[in-house]
C-alpha cells in the first residue's frame, strides 16, 4: 500500500478487521514494539477513566473522554522520531504519553494548571481553541524546512475543527509551501452534539485534501496497524521533502464529549453499541491472543501494572503545589512591556487580596 494508491472517497483502509483478523499486510513492527503500542492504548484508556473518576471527586477539572479513540491516538504518534513535533487537541493524551510527556505532568494539568512539558518531548501544550493547533503544526514544519532540519510536524484535530477557517488555512499554506507536516482528523462522529453529516456534505473529510493539492488518506481509526502504516508513510514522505499529507481516521467517541456533557440527549444508544463491537483495544488484543503473542495472564498483569503506575503518578501530581498565579507572564515575552508589568502587579495584588479574605 502507498498513500497514492488510496482513494480518500472509498472504504477506510484496514489491516485488522473488527474481530482482530489480519486482512491486510502487516507493517514492519517487532513483537516487542507491537506489545508496547498495545500497552500504550491501555494506558490511554486507563488515564481517561482515572481523570474522570478524579473529576467526579472534585480532584480534577473538566475532561474529555478518550475511550474508543486509542488506536488513532497511539498509531499517529508511534512513527514519530524524537525531534518531530506534535500539536494536538485535548483528545490525544495517549499521543502525548507516547511522545514522552510524563503521566504526572498530564495529571497535574487536569488539576487546572499548565505545566511545562519536557523540551525533548517536542509537544505543544494541549490546545483548547478549536483547530488553531493545525496552524501551529504547519508553522513548526515550515521553521524546520527553512532551517534544513530533518523534522516532521504532526497536527491533530477532531471532525468539528474541519469547519474552522484555521483548518483550511493550514491545508492551503502546507500545500502551497510543501511543508513537512501531517495533518490528522480524528473523525469521531460528533462535534459535541453536532453529527458528522452536518459538518460536511463530502463523503469523507480526506477528500478536502485534493482541493489544496495534498495527498489524502481515509483510514480505519480503530485499527492500530492501519493507522500506524498510513502515518509511517506520511511521515516518511514529509521527511523526504515530498510535502504534506492529510489523514482522516474514522473512529468513534464512546463516552461523553466532556464531563460537562450528556450525550444521551442527542445520541442514539444503538449507535454507541454498534461501535462498541469495533473496540480498538479488543481488536489488537484478539489479534495478539490468536497469534500467541499475548496470554490472558500477561494481559491481566499489564493492566494491574498500569493501575499502579497511574496511582503513583496521581500521588506525584497532587503533591506538587499550584504555580504562582502570575507565572504565565514568564512565558509571554523575553522582557515584559510596561503595560504587562502593570497587569502582572495588579494580578498579584488581586490574588493576595483573595488569599487574605480566605484567612
Amino acid at each position: 500500500m502507498t498513500i497514492q494508491q488510496i482513494d480518500p472517497g472509498m472504504v477506510a483502509y484496514q489491516i485488522l478487521d473488527a474481530e482482530g483478523n489480519l486482512v491486510g499486510k502487516m507493517p514492519n513492527l517487532s513483537t516487542e514494539r507491537l506489545l508496547a503500542l498495545y500497552r500504550a492504548m491501555h494506558l490511554g484508556r486507563a488515564f481517561s477513566n482515572k481523570i474522570i473518576a478524579l473529576q467526579r471527586q472534585g480532584r480534577a477539572t473538566t475532561f474529555g473522554s478518550l475511550v474508543g479513540q486509542e488506536a488513532t491516538a497511539v498509531g499517529l504518534a508511534a512513527p514519530l522520531q524524537p525531534q518531530d513535533w506534535l500539536a494536538t487537541s485535548y483528545r490525544e493524551i495517549a499521543s502525548l504519553l507516547l511522545k514522552g510527556v510524563p503521566l504526572s505532568t498530564l495529571i497535574y494539568s487536569f488539576r487546572g494548571f499548565t505545566p511545562a512539558y519536557p523540551r525533548e518531548a517536542h509537544c505543544l501544550p494541549i490546545q483548547i481553541v478549536i483547530g488553531t493547533q493545525l496552524l501551529h503544526a504547519v508553522g513548526l514544519a515550515m521553521a524546520a524546512k527553512i532551517a534544513g532540519d530533518p523534522v516532521v510536524s504532526v497536527g491533530v484535530c477532531g471532525d468539528g475543527a474541519t469547519s474552522e477557517g484555521d483548518f483550511n488555512e493550514a491545508l492551503n499554506f502546507a500545500g502551497v509551501f510543501q511543508a513537512p507536516v501531517v495533518l490528522v482528523v480524528q473523525n469521531n462522529g460528533w462535534a459535541i452534539s453536532v453529527p458528522r453529516q452536518h459538518q460536511s456534505a463530502a463523503p469523507t473529510f480526506a477528500q478536502r485534501g485534493a482541493g489544496f493539492g495534498i495527498p489524502s488518506v481515509f483510514v480505519d481509526g480503530n485499527d492500530l496497524l492501519a493507522v500506524y502504516d498510513v502515518m509511517q508513510q506520511a511521515v516518511e514522505r514529509a521527511r523526504a521533502g515530498e510535502g504534506p499529507t492529510l489523514v482522516e481516521a474514522l473512529t468513534y467517541r464512546m463516552g461523553a464529549h466532556t464531563t460537562a456533557d450528556d450525550p444521551t440527549r442527542y445520541r442514539d444508544a444503538a449507535e454507541v453499541e454498534s461501535w462498541r463491537t469495533k473496540d480498538p483495544i479488543a481488536r489488537v488484543r484478539n489479534y495478539l491472543l490468536k497469534c500467541d503473542l499475548l496470554s490472558e495472564e500477561q494481559d491481566a498483569r499489564m493492566l494491574a501494572e498500569i493501575e499502579e503506575e497511574l496511582n503513583q503518578a496521581v500521588n506525584e501530581a497532587e503533591a506538587v503545589p499550584p504555580p504562582p498565579p502570575d507565572e504565565f507572564f514568564d512565558y509571554m515575552a523575553a522582557s515584559l512591556s510596561p503595560r504587562l508589568q502593570e497587569q502582572r502587579k495588579d494580578l498579584v495584588h488581586y490574588a493576595q487580596q483573595k488569599k487574605d479574605r480566605r484567612g
